[in-house]
């Protein structure tokens, strides 16, 4: 089918691109409730996300009407069936499917990373990715797909051959999450057999190949089904084409009886005057199979056991917001905001209590508990009186997941709205590292000390270094001091240096210095995001697939540690927007993290929280804007110059306010 655009697209684009810098138009105080400044009521502002879960009958019939579609499409498939918190309920594998899967190569043939790999076996990690994608990016007011996926990671949005100037996706960089080395995600069988604790960790990251759909029971999201059945881990480079995928059949009908509510699918959704995308199918172009049964079609084939996920049995999957599934309602006494959520470790423990400073030998005066608690507080407040960009109906509330770490990475807090997606849990964690890092006088000497890659599936690929980054930012920048703590990073402004164009989406221009050419960018390699992890994965695949004993540790990248195993990157870089770093007057102490709606307003949550928690306390702050990145002027092969972002806070953004702009001047 021909994607329907909406109109307004240059201008859409024009304003998620524009930079606020804290210094943006418009009016309004950034200090009054009606702008967010209030740290919250005693009115929870949300509804909590009704008990519901896949049962072992209901994953039978989800597998019988999947393989039921492969058989009469004459492709038989690995199917896989997760609940909302990542648990694999269930892996399938019909007689004859492939088992080799070969990841999409690099558009000018040149792999790097993971670009190109033909991998022996692994076609059910593709499976178990594309589940927990179509599980982990939806919610009751959002239903994601992995084809969604695939048109907002890309280079260009959205991705149409031809059409030039377009800025990358809105969540570029995001398939580098969940990664299998995170040391948020829970491993199967780590807190006792069979425990359903989550979110659990994906093999493959987020996946932008389609095949993987959200699941839902009457309209509450329960889990996630994902289909490799063709043996090509992809992703759809021409979003304005019909591409009739067999994985993508085999997955919608496993879904019917458990689809997405029509009204909060992709397709109802606009991001910048564009319409996301949820299926190029409709059931009605699939077979019958509403009346397949288990007895009748687990003949064909059979459940596998995979290391690290499944026993190979079917289970029934954990109810989201209970105690069981490790992410439930805080106590007052953990966090005091109403509606909030936490992690916890099934046995009633907070698994990230609010907490000071670990970095007591870094940095003069560590954040303490109780700033910490303020910071959560007051972004947990602006959040609750956005505007969500990502959620139906019109007019919501913003649903998003916050952490907050010390300059070493370490997690002194993380909250999050009861119905955010679950992506966004990790990816806060991630952003928030990821500003502190970057923002880090160490930054630089820490990635030159970086050995990737290693593996030896890369070997003679050509995959550049960890270490040459940091020559060619440096070089791009024409400052040899970069990475060395004299300027302040937010995710905006370490994701315009990860970008395939500089400015993002500027015909001609190199592309950032953080980033691979446009010519070599496939969703398998971004840049410094994917060299960092890329040996972490390829160890757990082989792991996966018993042809080595050690699984990759329960942290990413080779990064030099700070204290023990630990290092400042444990779960991965991420390179869209939505952090900022914290400081003590001109001191780095800290990074805070948002994560699970728009970019702008997760940007906003994050740079106008921790404003207000800085007029509440007196003693944490935003950066000072002398050494803000935006203050950071690239001059361009061309004679032209732009500088950098800090952050983009959008106009309007609260349900109940007209305030404009609210960050501005701040």
């Amino acid at each position: 089918m021909i994607r329907q655009r909406l109109t307004g697209l240059v201008a859409g684009l024009a304003l998620l691109l524009a930079s606020c810098g804290g210094d943006g138009g418009g009016g309004g105080s950034a200090g009054s409730s009606s702008s967010g400044g209030s740290s919250g009521g005693t009115t929870n502002p949300y509804t909590d996300p009704p008990a519901a879960s896949l049962t072992t009958s209901d994953v039978q019939q989800i597998l019988a009407q999947a393989i039921a579609q492969a058989k009469a499409d004459g492709q038989p498939a690995v199917i896989s069936v997760v609940d909302r918190v990542g648990n694999v309920l269930a892996l399938f594998s019909m007689t004859g499917a492939p088992a080799m899967l070969t990841i999409a190569p690099a558009p000018n043939g040149q792999n790097i990373d993971l670009q190109g790999l033909a991998i022996p076996g692994a076609a059910a990690a593709s499976a178990i990715a594309k589940a927990v994608t179509g599980a982990y990016l939806s919610s009751s007011g959002n239903a994601f797909s992995t084809r969604t996926a695939s048109a907002i990671v890309q280079a260009q949005f959205p991705m149409e051959p031809g059409t030039v100037g377009l800025g990358s996706g809105p969540l570029y960089g995001v398939q580098f999450s969940q990664l299998p080395c995170s040391d948020l995600a829970q491993r199967f069988g780590s807190a006792g057999a069979g425990a359903l604790i989550g979110p659990k960790r994906s093999p493959l990251g987020l996946s932008a190949d389609p095949g993987g759909f959200p699941l839902y029971k009457n309209g509450v999201l329960v889990g996630g089904i994902g289909v490799e059945a063709d043996g090509l881990y992809s992703y759809d480079s021409n979003v304005m084409a019909t591409n009739l995928v067999t994985d993508e059949r085999i997955a919608l009908a496993g879904t019917e009886g458990f689809d997405a509510p029509s009204s909060i699918t992709a397709n109802t959704i606009s991001v910048a005057g564009t319409l996301l995308i949820y299926s190029d199918v409709s059931t009605s172009q699939l077979s019958a199979v509403t009346s397949a049964t288990w007895a009748n079609e687990s003949g064909a084939g059979s459940l596998v056991a995979l290391n690290g996920y499944t026993a190979g049995t079917i289970i029934a999957g954990s109810a989201y917001g209970s105690e069981s599934s490790g992410i439930r309602p805080a106590q007052t006494s953990e966090f005091a905001s109403p509606g909030a959520y936490v992690l916890s470790d099934g046995s009633g423990n907070n698994r990230y209590p609010i907490r000071g400073g670990t970095d007591a030998g870094d940095v003069p005066a560590p954040l303490t508990a109780s700033e910490v608690n303020t910071i959560l507080a007051q972004a947990f407040s602006v959040m609750s009186q956005a505007r969500a960009q990502i959620r139906n109906p019109l007019n919501s509330l913003a649903q998003v997941s916050i952490s907050v770490v010390d300059t070493r990475g370490s997690v002194l807090g993380v909250v999050r709205a009861p119905d955010a997606p679950i992506f966004g849990i990790d990816v806060s964690l991630q952003k928030a590292r990821t500003a502190a890092f970057f923002s880090n006088a160490a930054a630089g000497a820490q990635l030159l000390a970086n050995p990737s890659p290693q593996s030896p599936l890369l070997a003679g690929s050509g995959s550049p270094t960890v270490a040459s980054y940091v020559s060619a930012v440096r070089t791009f920048l024409n400052n040899p001091a970069a990475l060395t703590g004299t300027y302040a990073f937010t995710d905006r402004a370490g994701g315009d240096l990860s970008r395939p164009t500089f400015p993002d989406g500027t015909v001609g221009n190199p592309h950032g210095p953080f980033s691979v050419a446009a010519a070599q960018f496939n969703p398998f390699a971004t840049g410094l995001q994917s060299a960092l992890i890329t040996d972490n994965v390829l160890q757990h695949v082989l792991y996966v697939l018993g042809k080595s004993a050690t699984d990759t540790p329960q942290y990413c990248t080779a990064t030099p540690p700070v204290t023990g195993t630990q290092n400042r990157l444990q779960n991965g870089i991420q390179i869209f927007p939505g952090s900022v770093p914290i400081y003590r007057g001109n001191t780095l102490i800290g990074g805070l993290g948002v994560s699970g709606d728009g970019t702008s307003q997760d940007d906003m949550v994050a740079f106008l929280g921790l404003n207000n928690a800085g007029t509440a306390t007196g003693t944490v702050s935003n950066a000072p804007k002398a050494i803000r990145a935006d203050q950071i002027t690239v001059t361009l092969p061309n004679g032209t110059s732009a500088n950098l972002l800090y952050v983009n806070c959008p106009n309007a953004p609260f349900v109940n306010s007209n305030v404009q702009d609210p960050c501005q001047g701040l």
